[in-house]
């Protein structure tokens, strides 16, 4: 039958209004949920997911968070219907998470970590303005040889952050160096550009200045082993251990994301099913790129999360 994997989705795939339809549909989720975030991060967390503006939610150090709780949410829900996973992984930010599914963290502590992330990434950005571009149509290693050539032509850093798919790679880097690989992968044949919107540099060198305070935050909460399979992004291999999460999360900020290998290793672990938590639908499209055939299943919004639902437990022989 194949197993479920539930993947969670990082910066990127914000919007206004997620979350709102849950809500609306499952109430509880305001006391559980969205009232104890706004009171611990001391912020109206919940209206800047339900109502925006946009540009306050695109600030990382909101945008973290508010993706944080959103997939709780929705995990919650899921689980509250019946729907388990066989494994979880989580994309960049989205390894929180993760995490908060196979119980190495509690949510709390987790929203804590990613409110502390987001301003720490956002220290960066504000003394280093830098972004973050996807290019689609070429390989892995033509992108690398350009990133290098970029470097080369501008004085400037721009390296790999995330490995999507075959040919979808993520950059890095400050303006001027991501600029030129913009334009070199268009002279080398990419289909597509897109500048994301992600508000700084992550996943790359320009992150390390940050990285002892980062450490420090994660040493601060517990880190339990994972109660079910579990996999990073960072290594692209499965977390055996609290201690192996918090050291894959700590590389993540200055290291490239291995999503195209996170999906081979699940599916040699026989996952064929992908739920991705959260709002958006940029991981059940790559999952589905990476594995032809795969099924996929999104829950940006309640009737979304009940047909998924009614998939997964009709699967799992529960329905």
């Amino acid at each position: 039958m194949g197993r479920t994997a539930f993947v969670f989705p990082g910066q990127g795939s914000q919007r206004v209004g997620m979350g709102l339809d849950l809500v609306q549909q499952w109430p509880y989720l305001i006391d559980r949920y969205y009232g104890p975030a706004d009171d611990i991060l001391g912020i109206p967390l919940s209206t800047l997911c339900w109502q925006g503006p946009a540009e306050d939610l695109g600030d990382m150090r909101i945008t973290q968070p508010a993706m944080l709780l959103t997939s709780v949410a929705a995990l919650a829900v899921l689980r509250a219907q019946g729907a388990e996973p066989d494994a979880v992984a989580g994309h960049s930010l989205g390894e929180f998470a993760a995490l908060v599914c196979a119980s190495v963290l509690t949510w709390t502590d987790a929203l804590r970590l990613v409110r502390t992330r987001g301003e720490l990434m956002a220290s960066v950005t504000e003394k280093e303005p830098g972004r973050m571009a996807a290019v689609v149509g070429l390989r892995l290693a033509v992108v690398e040889r350009l990133c290098l050539q970029a470097s080369d032509d501008t004085g400037e850093i721009v390296e790999i952050a995330n490995h999507n798919d075959f040919t979808q790679v993520v950059v890095s880097g400050q303006l001027a160096a991501v600029d030129r690989l913009l334009e070199l992968v268009v002279e080398a044949g990419a289909s597509r550009t897109v500048i994301l919107r992600i508000t700084g540099p992550a996943h790359c060198s320009l992150m390390s200045g940050v990285a002892d305070e980062y450490a420090a935050a994660l040493e601060s909460v517990e880190f339990r082993d994972p109660v079910l399979p579990t996999y990073s992004g960072s290594g692209g291999v499965r977390v055996t251990s609290g201690a192996a999460a918090k050291g894959f999360l700590r590389a993540q900020l200055t290291g490239r994301v291995l999503w195209t290998d996170v999906v081979e290793h699940l599916a040699t672990d026989g996952v064929n099913r992908f739920v991705e938590v959260g709002p958006g639908k940029t991981l059940s499209g790559l999952c589905g790129r990476i594995l032809p055939g795969a099924l996929v299943h999104r829950t940006g919004d309640a009737e979304q999360l009940k047909q998924t639902v009614d998939a997964v437990v009709r699967a799992e022989g529960r329905g």
